[in-house]
Formats: C-alpha cells, sequence, structure tokens
C-alpha cells in the first residue's frame, strides 16, 4: 500500500466540503449544508475518515457523509452534551437526563436514562441525573460524569455507578496516558481513579469550575472552566496544570472568558470558549486566534484532515485550517476584539432614546433627555433648539414636511426648520415611546399603558389598543398593517379598523419591531430576545444572549439590532452573529440611511456608525 498517498487521500476526504472560505478573511468559516438555525446549540462532535457526528439540544444528531448533512433519528428529544468512541461501530453518547446513547454503526439505541413516569414526566430518579461527559478505552471500558458527583463506568457488559467520593457537579472525564481516570468539576473538584479501581479527590489549590481536560504527556493533563466574578458581572476563564504530582495555574495573568473546550491540533493545545474565544497554546505562550464570531463556542472536534470544527451556541458550526490555527489577533483583553462599529462626536452626553431617517431629505436625527434633538449635517452632529424640556423617545416625518418629536408626558412637538411648537399634549403622566409614520399623513404613536394615537390629518386621536401593556416599538407596512409591541411578550396588530393581540410564544418584554413584508417581521427584546415572523408562524430564539436587545432595523440584505453594555447583533440571511462595537455603552437606538450605514445611539450620548456590509 501506498502510505503517502493514503494520508494525502484521508486529510482531503473533507477539504472543499463545507462551504467556500472567504478569500480576504483567512480564519475560522461557517459550515454550509447543515439545517440549523440560531434556535441550535450545539455540544459537541465526532469525526473519522468517513464522516463527522454533531450532537445538540433536542436530541439533535447531525451527520455529514463527506457530502451531505442528514439529522439521524435520535431516541430521547432531549440535550446530548458529549459524544465518544473507538470507532464508528462503538459509539457512545450522554446527556440530559442521564441519556446514554449507543451508536452500532447504523442505528442509535437508548441504553439508559430519560425514564418517563406514568404522567409521562421525568421523575427525580438517580438514573435520571444529567450527564455530560463521556471517554474510555478502546478495550471497551468507558465512564459518564455529570451531576451530584455522578460516576458511571461501562466494563463491556453492564453500565454501574461508581463512587466518587463527592457530590460536586462533574462536568468533564479523561482517560491519561498512564491507564488512570480523571473527572472533574466544580468547586476545583478534580478526581483521580488508579489501578485499582477507587476514585481519590486530589487537593487542587487552583480555584475554578473546570468544564473541560485534555491528557498530555505519560500522566499529566490540561484543565479548563472558569469563575464568575459579581463586580464584572461575568465569567472569567482558568487554565490549570496536573503534572502527575501537583496542580499549578497555567498563564495565570490573562484576562479572558470562560473556557468550555480544550483539543489537540497540528499546531498545538486549542482552547475554546465563550464569546468566540479561541486561543492557540504552545511553545510555552498562548494566542488568541481569530473566530470571526462572538457566539459561545462549547465543543472543539479534530478532523481527519488535519483541520478542527468548533460548534457552539446560536447553530455555530465553524471549521478552521492550518491557516486558521495560526490566525493571532493582536493582544488584546477579552470583549476587545476587532469591531465593526465607529464611534462619533455627538456634542452632548445626554442619554439618546430614539433615532431616525428621513428617507426624503436624507437626513439622520437622534433624540434624548431634555428636548435634545441632534441632526447630522455635513459628516457632523448638531443640536437643533431643544424640544422642550422633557425627554424625547422618537422622531417622525410631520404631515407638513416637517419633525414630530414624541416624549414625556404625552407630549408631541413639531419643528418647521426654525422653531418648535407642542403639536399635541396628552395632559397625562404617560410617556410616547415609538412613532410611525406613512409619509403621506397618516401617523402613529405608542407608549406607555397601552396608550395608542393616531393622526388621520386633522387632530390626534386616541385609539382603544385592547391592553393596557406598555408598548415600546411601532412599525408598519402602511397605515393599515402595523405592529406594536411591548410588556410581556405583547404583540398588537391593527388591521385597519381595530387592534388585536398576535401572540409570538414569549412572555419576554419585546423593545422594538421592524420587518421588509408582512411575511418578513423581526422582534427584538429582553435578555437578547429575537424572534422573526415568516408569514405562518413565529419562531422566537431562546434567550441565551447576555445583554438585553432595544432596537433594531434593517435593509433587504441584512437586519442588525442593539442593545444594553454596548452589544450588537447582525442578521446576515442565514444567522444572527453578534457584531462588535468596541463599547460598553448601553445604545437604545438604531436606524439605517439609504446607503446601508447603520448608526446607532444611545447612554451619554454615544453614537456610533457601521459601514454597508
Amino acid at each position: 500500500m501506498n502510505i503517502a498517498a493514503e494520508t494525502v487521500s484521508r486529510r482531503g476526504l473533507f477539504r472543499g466540503q463545507f462551504g467556500a472560505k472567504p478569500e480576504a478573511a483567512p480564519g475560522w468559516f461557517s459550515v454550509d449544508g447543515i439545517s440549523a438555525g440560531p434556535g441550535d446549540v450545539f455540544w459537541d462532535g465526532w469525526a473519522d475518515d468517513a464522516g463527522i457526528f454533531v450532537v445538540g439540544d433536542d436530541g439533535v444528531i447531525n451527520h455529514f457523509d463527506g457530502k451531505n448533512w442528514d439529522r439521524m433519528p435520535c431516541p430521547a428529544p432531549v440535550p446530548i452534551h458529549a459524544i465518544w468512541g473507538s470507532d464508528r461501530t462503538n459509539l457512545w453518547a450522554v446527556g440530559w437526563m442521564g441519556l446514554i446513547l449507543r451508536f452500532d454503526g447504523e442505528t442509535w439505541h437508548q441504553i439508559r436514562g430519560c425514564v418517563v413516569d406514568a404522567g409521562g414526566k421525568y421523575p427525580s430518579v438517580p438514573e435520571n441525573i444529567p450527564l455530560f461527559d463521556i471517554c474510555g478505552f478502546d478495550d471497551g471500558q468507558v465512564w459518564a460524569v455529570g451531576d451530584r458527583g455522578t460516576i458511571l463506568h461501562y466494563d463491556g457488559v453492564d453500565w454501574e455507578a461508581e463512587d466518587a467520593g463527592t457530590r460536586a457537579h462533574l462536568r468533564s472525564v479523561i482517560v491519561l496516558g498512564n491507564g488512570c481516570v480523571m473527572a472533574s468539576g466544580s468547586d476545583s473538584t478534580v478526581l483521580l481513579r488508579g489501578a485499582d479501581g477507587r476514585w481519590q479527590v486530589l487537593d487542587c489549590p487552583v480555584s475554578s469550575n473546570f468544564t473541560a481536560s485534555l491528557a498530555i504527556g505519560s500522566n499529566g493533563a490540561l484543565l479548563a472552566g472558569g469563575r464568575y466574578f459579581v463586580g464584572a458581572n461575568g465569567f472569567r476563564g482558568d487554565l490549570a496544570i496536573w503534572d502527575g504530582e501537583r496542580f499549578e495555574r497555567f498563564f495565570s495573568d490573562m484576562e479572558v472568558s470562560r473556557f468550555r473546550a480544550v483539543g489537540r491540533t497540528t499546531q498545538g493545545m486549542l482552547s475554546i470558549g465563550d464569546a468566540g474565544q479561541i486561543h492557540l497554546i504552545r511553545s510555552g505562550r498562548i494566542d488568541r486566534v481569530q473566530s470571526g464570531t462572538g457566539h459561545d463556542l462549547l465543543g472543539l472536534i479534530d478532523l481527519p484532515s488535519g483541520e478542527a470544527m468548533t460548534v457552539g451556541d446560536f447553530g455555530t458550526i465553524l471549521v478552521g485550517d492550518s491557516d486558521a490555527l495560526t490566525c493571532f489577533a493582536p493582544a488584546v483583553l477579552s470583549g476587545q476584539d476587532a469591531v465593526n462599529w465607529a464611534a462619533m462626536d455627538s456634542g452632548t452626553d445626554r442619554q439618546l432614546w430614539g433615532m431616525w431617517h428621513d428617507p426624503v431629505k436624507n437626513a439622520l436625527y437622534a433624540c434624548g433627555e431634555e428636548g435634545t434633538v441632534l441632526c447630522h449635517d455635513r459628516g457632523k452632529w448638531q443640536a437643533l433648539p431643544p424640544a422642550g424640556d422633557l425627554g424625547i423617545h422618537d422622531l417622525a416625518r410631520a404631515p407638513d414636511g416637517g419633525l414630530l418629536a414624541a416624549g414625556q408626558l404625552g407630549e408631541i412637538h413639531h419643528f418647521d426648520g426654525t422653531t418648535w411648537r407642542k403639536h399635541f399634549d396628552l395632559f397625562m403622566d404617560v410617556t410616547l415611546l415609538s412613532l410611525w409614520s406613512d409619509g403621506t399623513g397618516q401617523i402613529f404613536a405608542a407608549g406607555d399603558e397601552g396608550l395608542v394615537l393616531h393622526w388621520s390629518g386633522s387632530d390626534w386621536e386616541r385609539m382603544p389598543s385592547g391592553t393596557k401593556s406598555a408598548l415600546y416599538g411601532l412599525w408598519g407596512m402602511d397605515a393599515e398593517h402595523l405592529l406594536a409591541v411591548g410588556d410581556f411578550g405583547q404583540v398588537m396588530r391593527w388591521n385597519g379598523s381595530r387592534w388585536d393581540e398576535f401572540n409570538a410564544g414569549t412572555e419576554h418584554f419585546l423593545f422594538d419591531v421592524w420587518g421588509r413584508s408582512l411575511n418578513d417581521v423581526f422582534v427584538v427584546g429582553l435578555s437578547g430576545t429575537i424572534g422573526h415572523f415568516d408569514g405562518a408562524r413565529w419562531n422566537i430564539t431562546p434567550a441565551r444572549a447576555r445583554n438585553d436587545l432595544l432596537a433594531l432595523v434593517g435593509t433587504k440584505d441584512d437586519v442588525v439590532a442593539v442593545g444594553a453594555a454596548g452589544a450588537a447583533v447582525r442578521y446576515d440571511g442565514h444567522r444572527w452573529h453578534m457584531d462588535p462595537t468596541g463599547t460598553t455603552a448601553g445604545l437604545r437606538a438604531i436606524t439605517v440611511d439609504g446607503a446601508g450605514q447603520y448608526f446607532a445611539s444611545g447612554d451619554g450620548g454615544a453614537i456610533f456608525y457601521r459601514e454597508s456590509k
């Protein structure tokens, strides 16, 4: 046999099958052809010369045969956290409710867990304790670990529980080079199983919650994880080395987010984790690698081609070749990746709550506290005369072509290009939060306590909205088709004669709504909630983002949402991606001009812009 030819053939099996790599952006690139959306979470994967398995939430098992991705039948619809095997006829997977699956080369079989009671629910029994990792020997012995110190051992015939000597939650299990087995997890817990079959609790002085580990050398290990810091309102990543006798913190001076998985590549050891972080560890140093995503990366797969694959939140699946594995980012602190937004001088330190682009005049406006209204003119933001003394939350075109500003105490002001005058006064302590105009004289305003106002040409009239909940955002196709969103997932729909509830399937507060058509509508809200209506049903992305999304807008090509702590996400027509802004200021409003350039404003007078893609 020609060994060299065989190696080249094997390494080339998957190369070029995952979609075109962007020419101008060396690094990690997304996998094409897999059915994955923003609601999917992928936890782990396994690969050999014949294909790839990727597992995730809802019992998802996706298989790639070298040409196509297909979803395989799974006996239980619960999250699958880890997959391991000596070969594809001896694959194991573990997950929620103590699930243990085995693949015989053709079919996945449920071996253990997911016990259901007479009422069809999962009872609190030992067999349903969640499992998070699995590993073993080629001779058929396998170990799985999970919550409450659970360790299960498969001896080739049966699964039996072993005494861990701890109740700590275990998240990782590996086989060391000397034949011992190591498990690790919360509260610095590290266990070692010797040749006598007993588990020993090791004294680990490195304070961390370990989530992953990797065998190195004859009896050493690299452990990875993170801790939550209340003052920083987030996780900090930790690495520790076990040399067979003692532990030592690895790269103790680094500031990174929590690690989720570690693996070995031809370029060195690779660690992945929260917020899209990827680090390469080799020659006693650690370097940040550009991943091109801000989504949490949860699993790492070594491919036979020499490439690596990472999987994670929001349906993320990325492939990196040798260029990607050595594409170092500049030395930066966590959360300071290359940004897509640039700051602008607004000339104010007032809070900015609204933005609007006038398509007729091609003019940009921002508004906020104490009657602040700004206009972008010849590359600079300039202050207009204040629109009263109260806060202004939104702007729209007036029937005569002037500018309308709405805000606190139900006041609406009109600007004729020189001076402001009061256009309407509700004489109530109710704030108007959103304006919408069709450009021909039909104007709607919405706000606190379900308030909806309508201007039909002569006067403002209060409309029965059908709700007492606050309405934060308005969007419409025309004066007979509008949507308003608000508290507890409230969506109200105007059909030209009345407002009716339009259930979006979430109870999270919704702060804004925007669409291209009645069959292509987006909403955003609390804790990163993102929803889309396709004309038939709503699809709500699970709220896993760290920040509230407060405003969104789009073009025919993409959609961008912004929110608290400088958060921004962009939908490219296929998936949502984190869109680093380089700021921690809350971004409360966004608009886009005719050239597709986005502008966002928020706390402390912050205004940022993003070039069109």
